[in-house]
């Protein structure tokens, strides 16, 4: 298994994108993982091909609910506190991170800002899982007007 603490500069970061999002992955244990590789990976400009590998070595698609678990455990915020933050009930973030909940781009936008990371990847996949429990076989790519 590599070193957790590894730094990650632009030059090793494509080559040690692959072994790093494995043993995220597979570890299970994602709170153990610090805040700034999480950040690395999601504000990758490689983000289209960082969420495909995701979904493939998880077998299925990223939700917009497991990446604000996965980021709020990586940051070691309590859903208590993200809750108080966001100005919404820890029983409704609970129920956002299940995927019980969806959120309107707008929200997902507000969590990005505040957690730290890219309102981009918040949103597609906010959108993507409304699409999703459509029943709408499409993909969410987004761009800055």
């Amino acid at each position: 298994m590599m070193n957790r603490r590894k730094v990650l500069d632009e030059d090793s970061v494509r080559s040690d994108l692959t072994e790093v999002i494995v043993e995220f992955i597979g570890s299970g244990a994602m709170a153990k993982w610090s805040s700034s590789v999480l950040k690395r990976l999601i504000n990758m400009s490689t983000k289209s091909e960082t969420i495909k590998f995701l979904e493939s070595v998880r077998g299925g698609p990223l939700t917009f609910g497991e990446l604000i678990e996965s980021t709020r455990w990586c940051d070691e915020i309590s859903q208590a506190e993200l809750a108080r933050r966001m100005k919404i009930s820890r029983a409704h973030l609970c129920d956002i991170e299940k995927g019980r909940r969806f959120v309107r781009p707008e929200r997902a936008a507000r969590f990005a800002r505040e957690l730290g990371y890219s309102v981009n990847v918040f949103v597609s996949l906010a959108l993507q899982d409304e699409l999703r429990a459509a029943g709408l076989n499409m993909r969410v790519h987004l761009e800055a007007a």
